[in-house]
C-alpha cells in the first residue's frame, strides 16, 4: 500500500481520501479551513438550503391555487440563515466522521511543497506547525476563489461575493447581480423569492453562456415573469456609492450608458483556480491562469503529483472534483478506470430549475456532428400540472447519420431540461449517454405514471 498526501479537504479531497483509505492506503489530508471546502461551507450546500426556503416562499405565494387560504405570511430571515447553518454544520460533522479513519490523518494548516514528494505544514497549532509529510503521491485539491471585475468601486462596502451574500443578516431591498451565470442566477432567484427587487446585468448576449441557447432563452423568460429584470449584452463600467449610502452600477448597452441603484451588489462573474494557494512554482508544476495542466488521469507534468477539482479549471463542480479524484486514485494504483469525465450533468437551482448533460445543438453544429433534436413540454405532463409547475421543456439531442466509429444512428448525445426537478431528471440521461444508449433503447424503458420522468421519455417517443 502507498502513502498519499492530499492538499485540500473539499469534495474532491475528502472523497478521494475516504476511497484511498478503503483500499488500504495511508492518507494524510491537509486542510487550511473547515472540511468540506467551498461547496459545503460557502457554496452549493448553503445555497441549496436557501433554495429550499425560497421554494417554500414561492409555494406560499400561490397557495390559493391549491385551495389554501393564507391571509398573510412573512420571511424571518434570521431563521432562514440559522437553518442554513444547521444544515452545513450537520454535513460538516458527517465529513469529519468519515475522516476519522485509522488510515487517514487529518491535519489543519497551510501546506507547501518541500519537494515533489514532501509537504510541509504551517499551522497555529504548535504541535502541527513545521511538520513534514512524505508520500508516494500528492494530490492537489486547493479549489478556487470568487473572481471580480477590475472596475472602479469593486471594493466598496456592499459589493459582495457569493461567500458574503450567504452571511447577510437581512434581505436587501434591492439587489444588483453582476453576472448571469449559474451563481448569479441562483442568488437572483433566491432573493427574489425572499422579497428583494432584483436586477441582473450580463456581458454576454445570453444568460448561462455555456448552456443550450433554447434553454437559456426559456429560463430568462421565466425569471422575467417572476419580476427579475435581466439586461444582457451589457458591460459594467463602474460602481459608485451614492449620497444616501446606496450603490450605483453604471453599465453600457448599445453605446448607451445606463445605471442601476441598489442596496447590495453581488459580484458573480465566475471563479478562478487557486493556483497560488500552494507553491507550485517551487516544484515546477505547470499551470496557467485557467488552472493546473493535467492529463486524462489528472497527472501534472511532475511525476507523482496530481491535481483535481477547481484548481484544474474547466467545469468547477463538486461532483467533477470527486470523480477526478477517483480517476487519479486509479492511476496511482495502476488500475484501469472507466469513469467518463466528458459526461458531466450540471444544474442551475433557480425557480424553475435547469439542467444539462452532454452535447448541445450548437456543440454539434460547431463540431460538424450530424444531430437532430426532439422536444417535449412540461405542460403536457400530468404530474407537472398537478404540481402547478407547467413551465418547462426537455430537449433531447441525438446522432442522426451513418455510424462513424464514434457514434451510431440514434445515439443519445445530450439533454437540456428546464422545469421542476430538472436537476434530478437529467441524471437518467447522463447514465444513458455514459452507456452510449440510443433513442430506440431509451424508448424500451418503462417509466412510472404519472411522473416527471415521463417528460424525458416523451421527448424520445416524439421521434
Amino acid at each position: 500500500m502507498k502513502r498519499i498526501i492530499i492538499i485540500g479537504a473539499g469534495p474532491g479531497g475528502y472523497e478521494t481520501a475516504v476511497a484511498a483509505a478503503k483500499k488500504g492506503h495511508e492518507v494524510v489530508i491537509i486542510s487550511d479551513g473547515p472540511v468540506g471546502g467551498t461547496c459545503l461551507n460557502e457554496g452549493c450546500i448553503p445555497t441549496k438550503a436557501l433554495c429550499r426556503n425560497a421554494e417554500v416562499m414561492e409555494t406560499l405565494s400561490r397557495a390559493s391555487v391549491f385551495g389554501v387560504d393564507i391571509p398573510s405570511y412573512s420571511c424571518d430571515f434570521s431563521k432562514v440563515q440559522s437553518r442554513k447553518e444547521e444544515v452545513v454544520a450537520q454535513l460538516r460533522s458527517g465529513v469529519e466522521f468519515l475522516l476519522r479513519n485509522k488510515n487517514i490523518t487529518l491535519v489543519y494548516g497551510k501546506a507547501s511543497f518541500k519537494d515533489s514528494h514532501c509537504v510541509k505544514v504551517s499551522s497555529e497549532d504548535p504541535d502541527v506547525d513545521g511538520k513534514e509529510y512524505e508520500g508516494d503521491a500528492v494530490i492537489i485539491a486547493c479549489g478556487s476563489y470568487s473572481a471580480t471585475l477590475p472596475i472602479p468601486g469593486n471594493d466598496l462596502p456592499g459589493v459582495i461575493s457569493s461567500r458574503e451574500i450567504l452571511k447577510l443578516e437581512e434581505v436587501p431591498g434591492t439587489l444588483c447581480v453582476i453576472g448571469a451565470g449559474v451563481i448569479g442566477l441562483e442568488f437572483a432567484s433566491i432573493f427574489k423569492s425572499f422579497g428583494s427587487d432584483v436586477k441582473v446585468v450580463e456581458f454576454c448576449k445570453d444568460i448561462l453562456p455555456r448552456f443550450d441557447t433554447d434553454l437559456a432563452k426559456r429560463l430568462k423568460q421565466a425569471l422575467s415573469k417572476r419580476g427579475i429584470e435581466i439586461e444582457t449584452s451589457a458591460g459594467v463600467q463602474s460602481i459608485e456609492q451614492t449620497a444616501d449610502g446606496k450603490l450605483k452600477v453604471a453599465y453600457s448597452k448599445k453605446d448607451k450608458l445606463n445605471e442601476i441603484v441598489a442596496d447590495k451588489v453581488l459580484m458573480a462573474v465566475g471563479r478562478r483556480p487557486a493556483v497560488k494557494a500552494v507553491n507550485l512554482d517551487d516544484i515546477g508544476v505547470e499551470y496557467t491562469p485557467k488552472g493546473v495542466v493535467v492529463d486524462a488521469n489528472m497527472r501534472t507534468n511532475v511525476p507523482g503529483v496530481y491535481a483535481i477539482g477547481d484548481i484544474c479549471g474547466g467545469m468547477m463542480l463538486a461532483h467533477v472534483a470527486t470523480f477526478q479524484g477517483y480517476r487519479a486514485l486509479a492511476d496511482i494504483d495502476g488500475e484501469d478506470c472507466n469513469i467518463d469525465l466528458s459526461v458531466v450533468p450540471a444544474a442551475v437551482f433557480t425557480y424553475p430549475e435547469a439542467a444539462v448533460v452532454g452535447l448541445s445543438e450548437d456543440d454539434c453544429k460547431n463540431a460538424q456532428i450530424s444531430a437532430k433534436c426532439a422536444k417535449s413540454m412540461f405542460r403536457a405532463n400530468g404530474k407537472a400540472l398537478s404540481m402547478d409547475e407547467p413551465e418547462g421543456f426537455c430537449k433531447l439531442v441525438y446522432y442522426s447519420g451513418e455510424p462513424d466509429g464514434k457514434y451510431v444512428d440514434g445515439q443519445i448525445l445530450g439533454c437540456h431540461l428546464f422545469g421542476a426537478h430538472a436537476a434530478d431528471l437529467v441524471q437518467e440521461i447522463a447514465a444513458l449517454i455514459t452507456r452510449k444508449a440510443t433513442v430506440s433503447q431509451f424508448k424500451d424503458i418503462i417509466h412510472a405514471h404519472p411522473t416527471l420522468g415521463e417528460v424525458v421519455m416523451n421527448a424520445a417517443h416524439s421521434i
